[in-house]
């Protein structure tokens, strides 16, 4: 005889419960665990927040074409919880004035935001569980990754860059989030719909994971681009040079040799040396 075990009454007990194996997996995959040890550069930290503005666009668009939904309209708090000004502010900030020609677009952003605006043209009942996985977990861990981000990337203690992590209109995050589940376990909803959630709650982590791991592969290709052994023009442009100088004139007539043709290991270290100084200048200028 079978045990049926019932699920946690209130939805924001049940989401929680649910989404807690997709969630540790979010918190481990290598581009987050990176960022949570300090180990974040600015080309890293450009693209996550560029990928940010896209989905908060998205999700803030199909908020507000649904704010009146009974599915839901408690869960509206566009002065509280709205990223989409910040963000603007971060991309202005990182990308410059001509920001939106310059911000990138990856595909698994693409994936995201196409389900966000599935979900709020189609299946608005599910759109909580968007708001609930991105806005509580920013008011979660928002505050400690701004840290990290300030000192990583040596950035001023005004806010400037990291916008996105401040929240001027909640003054307590933890009060705030227990008014916010309190609202959540308000919406009425079938056991179907109920369970729909929670699946689509899965399905953002999900999405995210799917983000930072190809965040991560993004800043893995570049460093390969970067490197010796991916950087043959260099090392032509190097090379070519000293094969084709004249050898100079001794002070007796006698040509002296090249050092360069003559010792392969010399060359790969002045080509390395090259390497680092164009990576570190274009890591300053960024």
């Amino acid at each position: 005889m079978g045990v049926t075990l019932s699920m946690p009454q209130d939805l924001s007990e049940a989401l929680k419960e649910a989404t807690k194996e997709v969630h540790v997996q979010a918190e481990n995959a290598e581009f987050m665990k990176n960022f949570q040890k300090g180990q974040v550069t600015r080309k890293g930290f450009k693209l996550v927040m560029a990928s940010l503005y896209h989905i908060y666009v998205a999700l803030e668009e199909q908020i507000e074409r649904n704010k009146e939904n009974p599915a839901y309209a408690p869960l509206y708090f566009p002065e509280e919880l709205h990223r989409r000004a910040a963000l603007e502010r971060d991309m202005a900030f990182w990308y410059g004035p001509r920001w939106e020609d310059a911000i990138p677009y990856t595909q698994a952003t693409r994936r995201y935001v196409r389900r966000l605006h599935e979900v709020g043209r189609k299946e608005p009942e599910l759109l909580v569980a968007h708001a609930y996985t991105r806005y509580l977990g920013d008011l979660s861990g928002g505050q400690v990754l701004k840290k990290i981000a300030q000192k990583a990337l040596d950035l001023p203690s005004s806010g400037e860059g990291v916008d996105f992590f401040t929240f001027p209109n909640v003054a307590s995050a933890t009060k705030f989030k227990q008014l916010y589940r309190s609202r959540m376990n308000t919406l009425e909803m079938t056991p179907e719909v109920r369970q729909r959630v929670i699946e689509e709650a899965k399905a953002a982590f999900l999405l995210n994971i799917q983000l930072f791991e190809e965040l991560q592969e993004l800043l893995g290709q570049d460093a390969e681009d970067q490197s010796p052994s991916q950087a043959p023009g260099l090392r032509r442009r190097v090379g070519s040079g000293a094969r084709d100088a004249a050898p100079a004139e001794t002070p007796r007539g006698k040509p002296q040799p090249n050092l360069l043709s003559q010792a392969p290991l010399l060359r790969w270290v002045l080509t390395l040396s090259f390497v680092v100084a164009t990576v570190a200048v274009g890591l300053y200028v960024m």
